[in-house]
């Protein structure tokens, strides 16, 4: 009887131990597929209210952050950003939108024929480039490139491996949502979507599931 009593408890410790050793390692792999559902992709395309603006009306994109890339200098702000592009990083679930679907809305979200600028805003800070995370991304990047070059012709986006981000100033985050009627009369006057639709035609903003504006 004794022994039988002891037998069961040692059993029922056994048990215990094995649930919780179970449980630690379940909540371990949790832990570590959590950390692997965002990824990272950056975007410049012209202004960067507008950029923001598009990727936020994509499904699967988690957050937008409006910044400076690409130039040297350090803490680059919006009266001193010399070399460096404005740009957009953008955090996505892989699991509701790929990164081939990004690269997809940005290239039908820009003129990729205009080395100068984009729409009413010119020099080298409102230039397109598509800025990899990754060695996936730049071949990814660079192959979309090329299709497009197909379609239209001519290129002028860059495709770069990606060097420190500077996040923008407080104010230019949300432009959209904080000054709605003063960003509608800028992208109607600079005549961002007009040219879109002109480039693009029908394939215009397309993946972008509200209307841009």
């Amino acid at each position: 009887m004794i022994l039988t009593l002891r037998f069961a408890s040692n059993l029922s410790a056994f048990t215990v131990a094995a649930t919780l050793a179970a449980t630690a390692i379940a909540s371990t792999t949790t832990g570590t597929a959590t950390a692997q559902e965002t990824q990272t992709a950056i975007f410049a395309g012209g202004c960067f209210w507008c950029v923001e603006s598009d990727f936020d009306h994509v499904n699967g994109v988690l957050d937008t952050t409006s910044g400076y890339i690409g130039g040297e200098s350090q803490n680059p702000t919006y009266q001193n950003h010399s070399g460096h592009l404005e740009a957009v990083r953008v955090t996505f679930d892989p699991s509701r939108v790929s990164y081939d679907k990004l690269l997809d809305v940005y290239w039908h979200s820009i003129d990729p024929t205009d080395g100068g600028g984009q729409f009413c805003d010119r020099g080298h800070s409102y230039t397109t480039a598509i800025f990899a995370t990754n060695s996936d991304q730049l071949k990814k990047a660079e192959a979309t490139k090329a299709q497009v070059a197909k379609d239209l012709g001519t290129v002028a986006t860059e495709v770069r491996k990606a060097s420190t981000f500077w996040t923008a100033e407080g104010y230019h985050q949300d432009y959209y949502k904080k000054n709605p009627v003063k960003y509608k009369f800028y992208r109607a006057g600079c005549g961002r979507n007009a040219t879109v639709e002109r480039v693009w035609g029908d394939k215009a903003y397309q993946g972008i599931k509200d209307a841009v504006g």
